[in-house]
């Protein structure tokens, strides 16, 4: 608690803090409520992961760049109560946007936002206004000025690049594994030309990249106390991206029927449900900006960002388990086959999904 209220004092915040605690349970970096004395405001105290984002300078500038931009927006529009609906970063005393300690540990602070919350399950009706807020999220910062925000996790959602890692891991065969995978390896390996057509129609020039949230899970919006969305937080990923990849991760998540792990395969199956209303919801405040190409691909991004994410677990699996944490030797693989068996699901669906954002 005295570290961090150290920690704290080194920001310009308004008020006597009067307690830290820990808040959330985030997978990546550690984070804090604080709370102040009076009326001063709130804020959220955070240590940056920097064995995952390894140029904390150019993160947080990413975040300041964003923030400012859409901020601007608000005001031009008109909002009010602009701070509970965009990330507000507090700088330090020497103007910085970050403090690193003499260990080497990195923090940040930003603005806390008050009554306000997030959900975890998803309904149709929830997944419209998902949509709504995803899409109105790219859209204003759709015309941000040069330079390209750096991308703070370099080739994230490059499929070619995970391919090449999945290929050298059943090549190398460090766990033994791969004699029990066979199936799984060939029936992956057998789609992989497909799913780099969007890497090769931005080779040709016919593809666009596009600030891009990078983790648009439901969870990361939230909403004010009568559930109407406030702003898009967790920032960190913001970067240029195929929209294409941010539409096929919510669909990979929030349209999944079962858990992401779930060792029912019977669970899991592709929610048209969701799929029809996030993209209604989606198309209505990103389609000014999308290119008839962008919109077409939108139902190919859903597979490729399933696809994705089981050649990673499959990845690991066959590496020895090195990167995501399990809770059992087979923890890997079993995400593998509930991830394929979504994409098998989305394959069974995929007319019907191009039809259905064809007629939106």
């Amino acid at each position: 608690m005295n570290m961090m209220k150290n920690i704290i004092k080194q920001f310009t915040i308004e008020g006597v803090v009067e307690e830290i605690r820990p808040l959330g349970a985030g997978h990546i970096n550690d984070s804090y409520f604080v709370l102040t004395t009076g009326t001063s405001p709130n804020y959220v105290l955070q240590r940056i992961n920097h064995s995952i984002f390894k140029d904390v300078d150019a993160l947080q500038n990413n975040i300041q760049r964003v923030t400012q931009h859409i901020r601007k927006k608000l005001v031009e529009q008109g909002e009010s109560d602009i701070d509970r609906k965009v990330l507000t970063p507090i700088k330090t005393s020497n103007g910085t946007l970050y403090h690193q300690t003499p260990e080497g540990e990195y923090w940040r602070v930003m603005l806390h936002i008050n009554n306000s919350k997030s959900v975890d399950d998803i309904s149709p009706e929830l997944a419209l206004v998902a949509g709504e807020a995803f899409g109105n999220f790219q859209a204003m910062l759709a015309d941000l000025p040069q330079p390209p925000l750096v991308e703070t996790i370099p080739n994230f959602h490059n499929i070619e690049v995970r391919l090449e890692a999945f290929h050298e891991a059943t090549k190398q065969d460090l766990a033994k594994r791969a004699e029990g995978t066979k199936e799984l390896i060939t029936e992956l390996k057998k789609r992989a030309e497909e799913m780099c057509r969007a890497e090769q129609l931005y080779r040709e020039g016919k593809l666009t990249k596009r600030i891009n949230h990078c983790d648009t899970k439901v969870n990361n919006i939230l909403f004010d106390e009568n559930n109407k969305v406030l702003c898009v937080v967790d920032l960190d990923t913001v970067m240029p991206g195929f929209v294409l990849s941010d539409f096929g991760d919510f669909m990979r998540t929030g349209a999944n029927n079962g858990k992401e792990d779930d060792e029912n395969l019977d669970n899991v199956f592709f929610r048209m449900d969701i799929f029809e209303t996030y993209a209604k919801g989606y198309l209505q405040t990103a389609r000014d900006f999308l290119t008839p190409i962008e919109v077409e691909l939108l139902p190919f991004g859903a597979k490729l960002l399933t696809y994705m994410q089981a050649i990673r677990f499959l990845t690991d699996y066959l590496n020895g388990d090195t990167y995501y944490k399990t809770r059992y030797p087979e923890h890997n693989l079993q995400r593998t086959k509930a991830q394929f068996k979504l994409l098998q699901s989305m394959e069974e669906n995929y007319t019907q999904m191009c039809q259905l954002i064809e007629s939106l």
